[in-house]
């Protein structure tokens, strides 16, 4: 499997490029994207075959390509609101920092069952996947996923007082 992916990096790495500059504009990002599509690619379980290859490296780019624009969208809006209330209130005390931010996600947690604040801090603090969380645990990827929600609908509700 690792060399059909290393042929098909090598015949195609250029066409990709060409495709992931034109959808963010020529951005720096472009070559951070092609290499992390491959990275995947190479660590993925799933079956990959000749046939199934183009199609899901495109899937994998496009879906990369939107997670950056979310985050890029993400970091304006914040930028925005920082700049914002800079210009309103120059004293710190209106930024919330980064000890007071998990102070509040902590007192969201206490609402919800200990088995989904362990996957919830396993998703936040550890920056784990579903599907790693749902293996490192021993539990099943949809329970998983549920408990997941259920926390984050908590904390959601919790946070929307102070937004």
């Amino acid at each position: 499997m690792n060399n059909l992916i290393e042929t098909y990096y090598t015949d195609h790495r250029d066409e990709l490029l060409a495709f992931v500059s034109s959808r963010l504009g020529g951005s720096e990002e472009s070559e951070d994207i092609v290499q992390n599509v491959f990275l995947r690619l190479l660590t993925t379980d799933k079956m990959i075959t000749e046939i199934t290859l183009p199609a899901l490296v495109y899937t994998i780019t496009r879906n990369l390509i939107t997670d950056y624009y979310r985050r890029r969208h993400t970091y304006e809006a914040f930028e925005h609101f920082i700049k914002g209330s800079s210009e309103e209130d120059d004293s710190m005390e209106s930024v919330f920092s980064a000890r007071e931010l998990t102070e509040l996600l902590e007192r969201g947690l206490v609402r919800v069952p200990e088995n989904c604040r362990e996957i919830y801090r396993l998703h936040i603090y550890g920056g784990m996947k579903v599907s790693e969380i749902s293996q490192a645990i021993g539990e099943g990827y949809k329970s998983v996923e549920h408990r997941l929600g259920t926390a984050r609908k908590a904390v959601r509700q919790y946070l929307r007082k102070y937004a």
